[in-house]
């Protein structure tokens, strides 16, 4: 879309051209005007006028002898200098005053520009240039504090559309009804309907909450209006609430057309005072002054108001009742569906080889956002131009994915050959549980390079297809897959290392999850004892259970966990030629593909019972 700029007017010029035409009139035609005329007459009329006692005053300088008579108009002469050395006694006889030179009087309008315009012009010029610097610098112009400073674009032949945000047809279908009333409002005012004031898009990072507002803009071919919550967010009382007062009169003037708030949790947090100290603050005043100003408007004059934010729970009631943001539409992480649609609309980017399956990206790519998969387009891109290729191919876009999961290969890090081994039997643990216990997705790749993470290894799966749904004993084969690397290091090396802090971690995750959250636990069955907050933004959980509970939640944990444990030991004790053969490739190798892995796997053993497999020194 094309940005409109707001034409700035530069006082500065025209004060300067103002200043340039006063001081030429000062100079050539004022002083003739009001300034005393001096008339010059001869040396002889000056003594003359000395014998009689008409001289007033005299001044004498290497040019010229200046003097006045005793009138009530005060006459000025001037003579040329003579050599009279008798002057200064006739001057003295006469009574004539000659100690002080004769100051002609300056022209009032000289008088007026030295001691008023040149200093408050100075100190404006001064300010002016302060204020500008403090504007570049990100400070505060006194001039614009009540502006809304929104950016204002219109529809243009580059705008975004529809089409161009895949992956969320879901949220593209409740906004078409909106695009189609600012297009057609007629029939819906002919029926009585009117459209809800505002629309609330809500979500994870990264889904195109922003990029779903432009595009409701673009089909509708309106005026869009574009500003962040914390752009609001003044040091001042009151500017706040000004600048939403501006953003809505030039929405007025603008209508129809569409005012985007993006992060509006900035200044929408629900109003809680839980210090007891007085909330008549910044933050609430311009929430006071955003309810007010959706509650003034009439929605059938064609402003819609769309608003973005990824913590909904945090917003003030008074903001999301009906009759303000009354339409609530989640931009939710796309599905397998989704994910494929978001990859061939970045893919027409870029130039690709004609044997690259994005399925299988988007399969691999389970849990990404549309700012995800944009990344790891660009990232194979990138990926194909170091590696000197004309083309995308599907090995730069798997790569791209572990790029984006796990980081780049760290090519500085080189493990010694016993830690090497540990991690080759680590991973080769993993995959092999997973593997063994049933309902696993299967394995796609096991790599034991190290990542700028800090993951040395790791052992990626990959669903066939999509699941949203998880059965207790699929929960608990998880986990003992998890615990798969701690076991394999423990039964080969009979020690444990810090490298499965990660691992222990989402086992215990996952375990505690099926106590509080899943009701899998016999003890308390259908109890939710903790809860969920900052649901887009990662999930913190709460407990809400006392503090004898919480102790019975963790013994509990740590049973689930040790029981898994024990049976992903167990696996692999049974398995241990498999283990031992597997990781010795992997220790050659460094990464093996999940069909290599599976025809490991599944090969017939080839050593004696009493031989010992395992990693060659």
């Amino acid at each position: 879309m094309k940005e409109i700029k707001s034409p700035q007017k530069n006082w500065m010029y025209f004060a300067l051209i103002a200043a340039v035409v006063i001081m030429l009139l000062n100079i050539f035609l004022f002083p003739n005007l009001m300034s005393p005329q001096v008339q010059e007459v001869p040396y002889s009329t000056f003594l003359e006028m000395l014998a009689r006692g008409e001289v007033g005053e005299v001044s004498q300088d290497d040019a010229q002898i200046t003097f006045s008579d005793r009138s009530l108009e005060k006459n000025y002469y001037k003579t040329g200098p003579m050599d009279d050395p008798e002057l200064i006694n006739r001057l003295s006889e006469a009574g004539v005053a000659f100690s002080k030179p004769i100051v002609t009087p300056a022209s009032p309008m000289i008088s007026f520009l030295l001691s008023w315009i040149i200093p408050i012009g100075f100190f404006v010029l001064i300010g002016r240039l302060l204020s500008r610097q403090m504007s570049k610098a990100g400070g505060m112009n006194a001039m614009q504090l009540g502006k809304s400073n929104a950016k204002i674009y219109i529809e243009s032949q580059t705008g975004v559309t529809f089409s161009d945000v895949a992956g969320q047809e879901e949220a593209k279908e409740a906004l078409q009804e909106v695009v189609d009333f600012l297009h057609n409002p007629g029939k819906y005012t002919e029926v009585g309907a009117v459209m809800p004031k505002g629309v609330l898009l809500v979500g994870p990072p990264g889904t195109g909450k922003t990029l779903l507002a432009k595009a409701v803009a673009g089909e509708a071919e309106v005026p869009f209006f574009s500003i962040s919550g914390s752009e609001f967010v003044e040091m001042f009382v009151g500017m706040g609430a000004a600048k939403v007062r501006d953003l809505f009169k030039q929405a007025y003037e603008k209508a129809p057309c569409i005012v985007f708030i993006d992060e509006i949790d900035t200044i929408g947090k629900r109003r809680d005072n839980p210090s007891g100290f007085g909330g008549n603050d910044e933050r609430e005043q311009t929430l006071n002054q955003l309810l007010s100003e959706m509650d003034g408007f009439d929605g059938r004059k064609g402003v819609m108001i769309l608003a973005a934010t990824n913590r909904p729970d945090i917003l003030d009631p008074a903001l999301t009742r009906p009759g303000r943001f009354d339409r609530r539409i989640p931009v939710e992480l796309p599905d397998l569906s989704g994910r494929i649609a978001i990859l061939k609309v970045h893919a027409k980017k870029v130039k690709m080889d004609s044997r690259v399956d994005l399925s299988r990206i988007a399969r691999a790519a389970a849990g990404a956002s549309g700012a995800d998969l944009a990344n790891m387009i660009n990232e194979a891109a990138l990926r194909a131009v170091r590696g000197g290729r004309k083309v995308v191919t599907q090995e730069d876009l798997e790569e791209s994915i572990e790029v984006v999961i796990a980081g780049y290969q760290k090519k500085d890090r080189v493990l010694s050959d016993k830690e090497k081994k540990i991690v080759a039997y680590h991973e080769v643990g993993h995959a092999i549980v997973a593997a063994l216990v049933g309902g696993s997705a299967p394995v796609h790749k096991i790599t034991i390079i190290p990542r700028t993470s800090g993951a040395l290894g790791y052992t990626m799966q990959v669903d066939e297809e999509e699941r949203f749904l998880r059965t207790r004993e699929e929960i608990e084969n998880k986990i003992t897959t998890f615990a798969g690397g701690r076991a394999a290091e423990e039964l080969v090396f009979d020690t444990v290392t810090t490298g499965a802090a990660n691992d222990i971690e989402q086992a215990t995750k996952l375990a505690r999850a099926m106590i509080t959250r899943f009701g899998m636990a016999e003890e308390f069955g259908m109890v939710a004892l903790e809860r969920e907050t900052d649901q887009y933004l990662g999930g913190n959980m709460v407990g809400n259970c006392s503090s004898e509970t919480q102790g019975r939640i963790d013994r509990l944990t740590v049973e689930i966990v040790n029981k898994q444990y024990k049976r992903a030991y167990q696996l692999l004790e049974e398995n241990q030629r498999e283990l031992h053969s597997i990781a010795q490739v992997l220790y050659e190798k460094e990464t093996i593909t999940g069909d290599e892995f599976m025809a490991l796997l599944s090969a017939p053993r080839r050593l004696d019972p009493g031989e010992q497999a395992g990693i060659t020194e």
